[in-house]
C-alpha cells in the first residue's frame, strides 16, 4: 500500500507522468546502486530452491524479458529478491525501438499497454556488458528476437547472431517469436517458419557447447493463438529439443481494460497485465496438458498476487516471472510471490 499510494504517485510527479521515463529513472537508480545494492538481500531473500532445465534456482520467482533490456542494472535484481532474471529482448542490430509514446500505464485496471518494439543496444553491446561486468548471482536468461530492418527470411541469420554473440554468459535463451510490436514477427510461429529457425538454432547451440550440455532453449508464445495453432507450435517445439516454454506475451486483445480507461484501449500494442491473468493461466495449462508436463514452462502475465501465481503453477508452471505487477506494485510484490509459493509447498 506504501508503494500504490505514496512512492508510484511521487515517482509519475517527478516524471511528469511519462510511464517511459519512470522506468528509465528506476532502471538509472538501480544501474548506479550495483552490487552495493546487495545488502538488500538479506531482507528480500526467500529460500524455496528448486532445480528446472537443469539449472538451480533460489526459488521461483523471476523478472520477465522487458523490464532490463540492456543488463544495466543486473546486480540489483537479486537484492530485491528476484530468484532469476531475463533481460533483452536483444536483437542483433542495435536499434531505437518504435516512436514515442510507446508506454502506457492503466492503474484501474491493472495494467499496462506498450508497444516499445524490442528498443535495445544490440547483441555485441549486451555481450561486451557481460564480459566486463560478470553475470548475477541468480540465473540469467537471454531473450533474443529479431531485428526490426532485417527482412522475414534473413531472421534465422539474425537470431543466430544474437545467440552466438551471447552463447558463453546466457544460462537459458528465450526465442521471441511472439512479440506484436515488430511486424511480422508473430508469422515465426507458423510450423515452417517456427521449425526452421528451431533448427538452426539448435544446431548453433550444440555446436557452441563443443560436446558438452548445450544451453537451453525456451520458447515464448503469445496469448492469443487458437488452441490448434499452439498445438501445431508444440509439437514443432517438441520436434527440436526445445527446452521449455515461455507462456506468454502480451495480448492484442483489449477484454479487461475498465470502461473508464478504454480511451488507451485504441493504442497498439501488446495490454499485460490483470486483464492478462485468466489466459495466461489457460496456456499454462493447455501447454502443460498437451505436452503431458514433459516441457518445462515458465508462467507470466497477470501475476498481481501470490493467489495468481498459484494457479500458474497449480496450471503446470515450473517458475513464474513478473513484469507489470512489479511496475506498478513495486518489489515489495516479489517476496510476497516468492513466499506465497514457498509456503503453498
Amino acid at each position: 500500500m506504501f508503494f500504490d499510494k505514496i512512492v508510484r504517485p511521487a515517482l509519475y510527479r517527478l516524471s511528469y507522468h511519462d510511464p517511459e521515463l519512470v522506468h528509465e529513472r528506476t532502471i538509472g537508480v538501480l544501474a548506479r546502486l550495483g552490487r552495493a545494492a546487495a545488502p538488500l538481500g538479506r531482507f528480500t531473500r526467500v529460500d524455496d530452491p528448486v532445480t528446472v532445465l537443469g539449472l538451480r534456482f533460489p526459488h521461483r520467482v523471476g523478472l520477465a524479458a522487458g523490464m532490463d533490456k540492456n543488463g544495466r542494472a543486473l546486480p540489483a535484481w537479486a537484492a530485491l529478491g528476484f530468484g532469476f532474471v531475463e533481460v533483452g529482448t536483444v536483437t542483433r542490430h542495435p536499434q531505437p525501438g518504435n516512436p514515442k509514446p510507446r508506454l502506457f500505464t492503466l492503474p484501474v485496471s491493472d495494467a499496462v499497454i506498450n508497444r516499445m518494439g524490442f528498443n535495445n543496444d544490440g547483441a555485441d553491446a549486451l555481450a561486451a556488458k557481460l564480459a566486463r561486468d560478470g553475470k548475477p548471482g541468480i540465473p540469467l536468461g537471454v531473450s533474443i528476437g529479431k531485428s526490426k530492418v532485417t527482412p522475414l527470411e534473413d531472421a534465422v541469420e539474425d537470431y543466430r547472431f544474437s545467440l552466438r554473440a551471447l552463447y558463453p554468459y546466457a544460462d537459458y535463451f528465450a526465442v521471441n517469436v511472439s512479440s506484436p510490436n515488430t511486424p511480422g514477427l508473430r508469422q515465426l510461429q507458423d510450423r515452417a517458419a517456427l521449425a526452421e529457425l528451431l533448427g538452426e538454432l539448435r544446431a548453433t547451440s550444440l555446436e557452441l557447447a563443443g560436446g558438452g550440455t548445450p544451453t537451453p532453449l525456451l520458447v515464448k508464445v503469445a496469448p492469443d493463438l487458437t488452441d490448434d495453432a499452439l498445438a501445431e507450435l508444440l509439437e514443432v517445439a517438441l520436434g527440436h529439443g526445445v527446452a521449455g516454454i515461455i507462456a506468454t506475451n502480451t495480448t492484442l486483445s483489449r477484454e479487461g481494460i475498465a470502461a473508464e480507461e478504454s480511451g488507451l484501449a485504441g493504442q497498439g500494442g501488446g495490454l499485460s497485465g490483470r486483464p492478462l491473468t485468466a489466459r495466461a493461466a489457460q496456456v499454462v495449462r493447455f501447454v502443460h496438458d498437451h505436452t503431458g508436463g514433459s516441457l518445462p514452462i515458465i508462467g507470466v502475465g497477470g501475476i498481481m498476487g501470490p493467489d495468481d501465481a498459484i494457479r500458474l503453477v497449480d496450471a503446470g508452471a515450473s517458475l513464474v516471472q513478473l513484469y507489470t505487477g512489479f511496475a506498478l506494485h513495486g518489489p515489495g510484490l516479489v517476496r510476497r510471490v516468492s513466499r506465497g509459493l514457498a509456503a503453498r509447498r
